[in-house]
């Protein structure tokens, strides 16, 4: 989901602008009446300090990006996030996957989830295989720039079929009418094995998602803020069906004909992903990949902190909070009587 329009954002400033305008005033009233009443005193328990992104980020990087969090913020956080790979390792590494689980990744069916054990798939989203590491890396050495990754797209232009209907209902799925691959197949492998373990795992921490163009079809790939490390911001969800009473929302032309239910699983539809931190040493990594969903239940500290007021009913945290935006990952399906799935970044 991008972000609102700025006229929209700016009529919800300007509202803003007077609702404290009035409060202010409304203070100032009160005040002079009040004078001589004893002023409560102050709470022993100061405020908690408001969270970032960053520290999000941090809070799943090097043992020293841990720990400069402050604790209270830490245990908050943690409280939000849902595994669905373990966030330790059960060895150190890297050590990259076999070559049989490599080919395993690269099936062109979307069953190569299925066909890996538990801890196979916990291996491959710990340590990638060597493609990913690399880019990885190249992210990080570059310093967070984002062409250090589209020098590794294949430069041949990819129109984006018709997805689901899209057309006959003047939806305009993609960022772009086209989109490309990465030049090495085993990026493009490793990225639709992502879409499917989010698929696959989600139902086990209350997630349960399709792969379509209603709910679960694109994620936002962004180089961190300061570290430059790679990362991926799935969302689910994207488009709950219009209810007058449970989601009143009017979301444009790729709303008609969801089927998606808008409930408390919409607390769960930010997922992400972020590649193994490199080290300074060459071919080491000081943090291994992570992938977890981000609990946005109202009264939590991701909604409070990070998901944007005029935006917290669709539970939606946004990629350039995170980094610099490189592009969006869609995962489509473009069969017609079979699925088929293919990787479209635009």
């Amino acid at each position: 989901m991008s972000r609102p329009s700025l006229s929209f954002r700016f009529a919800f400033l300007l509202s803003l602008s007077f609702t404290a305008s009035y409060s202010t005033y409304s203070s100032s009233s009160h005040s002079s009446s009040s004078l001589f009443i004893k002023p409560r005193s102050s709470s022993t328990n100061p405020p908690s300090p408001k969270s970032t992104a960053s520290d999000l980020l941090s809070l799943l990087g090097t043992p020293q990006q841990v720990a400069s969090i402050d604790p209270k913020t830490a245990k908050e956080l943690r409280s939000c996030l849902k595994f669905l790979v373990p966030q330790s390792p059960s060895r150190i590494g890297p050590e990259f996957p076999k070559p049989s689980l490599r080919r395993a990744l690269t099936l062109e069916s979307s069953d190569s989830v299925h066909n890996l054990s538990w801890s196979e798939v916990n291996e491959l989203v710990w340590w990638p295989p060597p493609p990913v590491a690399e880019l990885a890396r190249l992210a990080v050495d570059s310093g967070g720039d984002p062409d250090a990754i589209y020098l590794a797209l294949d430069p041949t232009i990819i129109p984006v079929p018709d997805v689901e209907e899209c057309k006959e209902n003047r939806c305009e799925l993609t960022r772009t009418p086209y989109g490309r691959c990465f030049i090495n197949e085993e990026l493009n492998a490793y990225l639709k094995f992502l879409f499917e373990v989010i698929a696959t795992r989600g139902p086990s921490i209350g997630l349960t998602v399709s792969l379509s163009r209603f709910d679960f079809f694109h994620g936002h790939l962004f180089l961190a803020t300061g570290t430059g490390r790679l990362g991926i911001l799935f969302h689910a969800k994207e488009y709950p069906a219009y209810d007058k009473k449970v989601f009143p929302h009017n979301m444009g032309y790729c709303q008609i004909g969801s089927n998606v239910v808008y409930d408390d699983s919409m607390n769960f539809r930010n997922i992400l992903w972020l590649a193994p931190m490199p080290s300074n040493s060459k071919d080491a990594f000081s943090a291994p990949g992570v992938l977890v969903v981000l609990d946005g239940h109202p009264g939590g500290i991701i909604y409070r902190d990070l998901i944007p007021a005029y935006v917290n009913y669709a539970r939606t945290i946004y990629e350039e909070d995170l980094g610099d935006a490189v592009a969006d990952v869609n995962y489509l399906n473009i069969g017609d009587a079979m699925p088929d799935y293919q990787i479209f970044i635009c």
